[in-house]
């Protein structure tokens, strides 16, 4: 079976509305509650942007839950010379000065490829109002700047962590991401174990949306069992 939850805020999950109730700490901790929840045990973790700073984070705090790593389009963002980069700072000065985030003209921003109008309207529909739309304002202002934000510790021993994972892990990166470049993905595949690096040709950010079919074939095979 396949498991997608939104991150409270999104989805059809709950969207309190103050934007100060959103943390780094606050979204970790609601996917392990409902990874305890439903008892998951053997699961290969797919993790793309901000996924990857929770959901790694989750893995080796609690690898008893997971037997397999993919790792698409993210890094864990510790401050530091590559970070963070001017396309970031960007991003992150657009969307403090516009809290009503236009999130349909976002994801088509973050593709290659054209969108139906159906599709931007499903991405649009969880958020009816702006205040609806503080988890999404919230991400963004999130990301660690300098090294007294809160969350660099965390993500430090993430990054560290993984260093020793001892599991099987998929690395696949788009060739056209402005935030997390190819050869960002190659570097992440370099520091883990036994991490194998695929390129995903003719995808920007969101390459799950441009190159969706693509990824589903690569994990199957990554599922499958070695003969």
């Amino acid at each position: 079976r396949v498991i997608a939850p939104d991150f409270i805020g999104f989805g059809r999950s709950d969207k309190p509305t103050d934007i100060g109730w959103y943390s780094y700490d606050r979204h970790c901790d609601s996917l392990l509650q409902l990874i305890r929840a439903l008892e998951l045990r053997d699961t290969t973790l797919v993790v793309q942007d901000w996924g990857g700073p929770i959901g790694l984070r989750i893995a080796v705090e609690h690898p008893e839950h997971f037997a397999r790593l993919v790792i698409l389009n993210t890094g864990i963002m510790r401050p530091g010379p590559n970070w963070p980069s001017p396309a970031f700072m960007q991003w992150r000065n657009f969307a403090e000065a516009n809290p009503d985030l236009p999130v349909g003209v976002i994801i088509q921003a973050s593709t290659v490829s054209d969108l139906a109008p159906e599709v931007i309207a499903g991405y649009e529909a969880p958020w009816p109002t702006t205040e609806s739309k503080a988890g999404v304002a919230a991400f963004p202002l999130l990301v660690p700047l300098s090294e007294e934000d809160p969350g660099v510790a965390t993500m430090t021993a993430t990054r560290e962590a993984l260093e020793g994972w001892g599991t099987p892990v998929l690395v696949a990166f788009s060739d056209s991401d402005p935030i997390f470049p190819q050869a960002a993905g190659e570097r992440m595949a370099a520091r883990i174990p036994g991490a194998r690096f695929v390129p995903i040709s003719g995808a920007s950010h969101f390459l799950q949306e441009d190159k969706g079919e693509e990824l589903a074939e690569l994990i199957l095979e990554f599922l499958a069992p070695r003969r």
